[in-house]
């Protein structure tokens, strides 16, 4: 884009909402990405429509034919790229069949960390095909590594009602790291949202728990994170809350602003996300498990030493020798 078209989009380009953090702009994304700084954004996300022939508010066409699809994708990946700073991290949510072609389109040009597979199960089956029940997010990194990486770590698998673990760790529960499992490429502990507490749109809206793991992972406090398929503005909301500053639009923003008018359920229910990731065991599952009469084996190391229960060392003793046979 010439250079002085782009002072005219600066000149006229007005956020519809600003907080101390974001700035959110009702645009379409080639214009705003064309305006942003090259190399100014540390974590850069996309939610592009699917081509699915969905009806969104905005009018867009949903529905072109493939090579034409691919174009306008590859055109705004590559104002994603541009904004990117050197060791800055891409992640790109779709359909496993249009991210297969853009993840070439995209390896070309950075480094691929992961193809991460999202267990959601959102449709019914399709006759003849195998039940699609996993979206693919592609992780990219602009250079050889990414300059912030943290990956939340997550409570051991346990059982809903007596809070016993779902596998034997053995003899390794000593060996375990009190802040929890190693985060791994399958993910499948993102629930879709369809509580219309948390549900801002009537197309799909994104879990927050899936951006705060997406955030949390590859931005610090005061990093730039930038959205240019807004939504229903989960990304912003994570951002906001978790002290990112963020820049992001839409063609539509009235769910966005009608979200930000009131954050309140949104920082509720993110409290309760981050009480259940890096910790060893939730404190749920503590409880179910003093209420089955379930002690804790102390071999485990966690946080805080005060909740591991010593009662039956020496049949955890035995059942370690047993396990790890």
């Amino acid at each position: 884009m010439h250079e002085k078209m782009v002072d005219d989009i600066l000149m006229t380009m007005i956020p519809i909402l600003e907080t101390p953090l974001g700035r959110l702009y009702q645009q379409d994304c080639l214009a705003v990405l064309a305006a942003l700084e090259p190399e100014s954004v540390d974590l850069a996300f996309a939610d592009p429509p699917f081509n699915l022939g969905k009806q969104y508010s905005s009018d867009i066409n949903d529905s072109l034919a493939q090579q034409d699809y691919l174009s306008w994708c590859k055109s705004w990946l590559d104002g994603m790229i541009r904004v990117l700073k050197p060791g800055g991290s891409l992640f790109l949510w779709n359909l496993p069949k249009w991210n297969l072609l853009l993840g070439a389109f995209l390896a070309e040009r950075l480094t691929l960390r992961h193809w991460i597979a999202v267990d959601i199960k959102y449709s019914l089956p399709i006759s003849g095909r195998l039940y699609p029940s996993h979206y693919s997010l592609l992780y990219f990194v602009k250079g050889s590594r990414p300059l912030i990486f943290h990956p939340d770590r997550l409570p051991v698998p346990c059982c809903r009602r007596c809070g016993g673990e779902l596998r034997d760790y053995g003899g390794y529960k000593n060996k375990m790291n009190p802040k929890g499992v190693n985060l791994s490429d399958v993910w499948t502990d993102i629930p879709p949202v369809r509580h219309a507490k948390y549900k801002k749109r009537d197309a799909n809206a994104l879990s927050l728990k899936l951006l705060d793991r997406i955030v949390s992972m590859a931005s610090d406090p005061e990093s730039l994170v930038l959205d240019p398929f807004g939504g229903s503005g989960t990304t912003f909301v994570a951002a906001e809350l978790t002290g990112r500053r963020w820049v992001g639009c839409e063609l539509d923003c009235s769910a966005i602003l009608q979200r930000f008018d009131s954050l309140d359920a949104d920082r509720l229910h993110l409290s309760q996300i981050r009480t259940r990731k890096n910790v060893l065991f939730t404190e749920q599952d503590l409880q179910r498990r003093k209420k089955a009469g379930n002690p804790l084996s102390s071999h485990y190391r966690l946080s805080n030493d005060s909740e591991i229960c010593t009662c039956n060392k020496e049949a955890d003793n035995q059942n370690d020798l047993f396990t790890s046979s």
